[in-house]
């Protein structure tokens, strides 16, 4: 009996990271492409943080602060090392503005790109690993 019991806790916690992918890759679907445009949090165009709030809401009907600033202090900090799907990803690239991402696993975020919209990138890019500054858990469990 104690044995059924740790393997139904396993699956019920892989279960459950299913989930969390596979409602982030349904909200990547709907709005893969969708162009960036400062300010925007519609599939009219969306800026970093407004698809990220978006995609928070569709995906977990969770509200999150609408700027990149906001975000950062939500949740809890973690490290790179302790990345799971549905964590936040910051960056700052240039010295005017931040950028924000929700990690997908494999090293891959999704995130509004002014260049292409929305769109999946590596972390390991040179790009995005120079100007990776922290993450942050918002999701309880992930």
């Amino acid at each position: 009996m104690l044995i059924f019991t740790q393997c139904k806790s396993t699956k019920t916690t892989v279960s459950h990271h299913n989930t969390v992918k596979q409602k982030l890759e349904k909200v990547y679907k709907k709005y893969k492409g969708v162009r960036y445009r400062y300010g925007g949090t519609t599939s009219r165009g969306f800026d970093c943080s407004g698809f990220v709030q978006r995609a928070y809401m569709d995906a977990f009907q969770k509200d999150l602060p609408r700027t990149t600033k906001a975000m950062m202090k939500a949740g809890k900090r973690i490290s790179k090392s302790q990345l799971k799907i549905g964590d936040l990803v910051f960056f700052h690239p240039t010295h005017k503005y931040y950028h924000v991402g929700i990690y997908m696993g494999n090293g891959i975020f999704m995130h509004a790109s002014t260049s292409r919209g929305v769109m999946k990138s590596r972390l390991d890019m040179k790009y995005w690993k120079r100007s990776y500054v922290t993450s942050r858990r918002i999701l309880k469990k992930n």
